[in-house]
């Protein structure tokens, strides 16, 4: 049950498509065996107040929250989450080379006594897979 939370300057609207850039973080998760992909959450939110560095408002940045479910091995994560961040990366090439852009991910476990769930999606993607 791996959720991705991207928080961006909403300087970068006119500088990255946010969508894709959800949809390239989904698209290399689900080929990570340690991220189940009917529990994969992406989401982006966009931030309007924000300063870094020197103050000037050119610079963006793009901060990436993964919550897994406790219980990887220390390996597992540190590959899972250098992949994600190779795949973003090499997403804002192009944005990179244009614009002041600080990129940031960081991993966290959630405790799964703490971290009730239930939903339907396997459910739904069960179904999916008869249909066709």
């Amino acid at each position: 049950m791996p959720h991705f939370h991207v928080e961006y300057s909403g300087n970068l609207d006119d500088r990255v498509d946010i969508g894709g850039l959800c949809e390239c973080i989904r698209d290399t998760a689900a080929g990570i065996e340690a991220f189940p992909m009917p529990g994969i959450r992406v989401r982006a939110t966009r931030v309007d107040y924000f300063a870094i560095a020197d103050g000037d408002p050119k610079h963006g940045f793009v901060d990436i929250s993964i919550r897994l479910r406790a219980g990887r091995p220390d390996d597992v994560r540190k590959d899972a989450t250098q992949r994600i961040f190779d795949s973003v990366e090499a997403y804002l090439e192009q944005a990179f080379s244009k614009h002041s852009i600080a990129l940031s991910l960081e991993m966290r476990d959630i405790d799964p006594d703490l971290s009730p769930k239930t939903g339907t999606i396997r459910n739904h993607l069960a179904a999916t897979k008869q249909e066709t």
